[in-house]
């Protein structure tokens, strides 16, 4: 009893541990990125998020730099399929739809971790990035891959810096997998392509970028939504994120230092980040909400070239409508035996 105990004792020093590691990670990288300029702020605190959450171990340097060429890869082969494309929409979303089937399969029978996040979240960007924004296209490469290599760093760092106390690491959540893996991978590849076809027929970088990654995100929440009420806690701490991200936003503009940023980001990676660490199914939820907490920080503290159009309470609609957007497609098109939302 008294071994279990202190198993339990070290396990709950641990998760807060890891909390804290998340929290450091994404204070540390956003304030760095933004003092030195980054055009995307968010990305590389993102992806640490992402690496950090998923394990309680550091990556191996040789898994590391295998993900670093995965992202190398699959952006080139995007940009360039983009521009060979461009002007055949028809063709351009089959290859994008192909590129999202693949990547929501392997995450309905449990594998991947958070690379198929980053998959995702690039065969996002790139083509909208591409086609939307020509002053980027030509470097979106480079600053995909050094926010990759960014967040490895900060994770890295964290771990040096917070080490889990004990032999035995904690064991990151058990992935959801469906029974019904094509059906399931088939019905999100169609509710993102919308997200995404919607967003390339309006003006407005700010607007492409939020709203499909806000759908990648809920969408790999959703396997915790077992009833309704579990669906309002969706929606309700997605909308949180969004929410203290316009709270944070509107004190740094009261008090605008590198030093009052770090620290509004920092309670929000405690707030968010602490509870994502947790072992539980709700874990999820809150790392949707960070993710959505970075996301539209980011692009207001450093807005995208032509976005800084759109004022900062628009992004924060675009977040509601990705979230009902996003609940109202499930529970239309995914299979009826696998829709957590009935």
């Amino acid at each position: 009893m008294s071994a279990d105990a202190h198993l339990t004792h070290e396990d709950d020093i641990n998760v807060k541990r890891k909390g804290l590691r998340i929290a450091l990670a994404v204070a540390v990288g956003f304030t760095w990125l933004v003092y030195s300029g980054a055009v995307i702020p968010f990305l590389g605190p993102l992806f640490a998020a992402q690496f950090l959450i998923s394990s309680s171990r550091p990556l191996p340097v040789q898994k590391a730099l295998a993900i670093t060429v995965l992202i190398l890869v699959v952006g080139a082969l995007l940009q360039f399929v983009t521009v060979l494309t461009g002007d055949r929409p028809p063709v351009l979303l089959l290859l994008l739809g192909l590129i999202y089937f693949g990547c929501f399969y392997q995450q309905a029978n449990g594998k991947g971790g958070p690379t198929i996040f980053l998959v995702l979240v690039i065969a996002v960007m790139v083509p909208l990035l591409t086609i939307l924004n020509e002053d980027l296209g030509d470097t979106i490469l480079m600053i995909l891959v050094q926010s990759v290599v960014t967040g490895m760093l900060l994770m890295w760092a964290a771990h040096a810096l917070i080490p889990d106390r004990g032999s035995p690491a904690l064991k990151a959540a058990t992935a959801t997998t469906y029974p019904r893996a094509a059906s399931y991978a088939a019905a999100n590849t169609a509710i993102l392509l919308i997200a995404v076809v919607a967003c390339l027929t309006r003006e407005g970088l700010a607007t492409a970028i939020v709203i499909p990654i806000t759908v990648v995100s809920l969408l790999s929440q959703f396997d915790v939504a077992a009833s309704t009420r579990a669906a309002m806690g969706i929606v309700i701490t997605n909308i949180t994120g969004g929410v203290a991200a316009s709270v944070a936003f509107g004190l740094l503009h009261v008090r605008p230092s590198l030093s009052f940023l770090f620290l509004l980001v920092l309670l929000a990676g405690l707030v968010f980040g602490g509870r994502a660490a947790m072992h539980a199914p709700a874990a999820k939820l809150y790392a949707g909400a960070l993710t959505i907490f970075l996301l539209v920080f980011g692009t207001g503290v450093s807005p995208l070239p032509g976005s800084a159009a759109d004022s900062f309470s628009t992004r924060v609609t675009y977040i509601l409508v990705a979230v009902a957007y996003a609940i109202f497609m499930t529970t239309l098109l995914w299979p009826r035996q696998e829709r957590g939302l009935d």
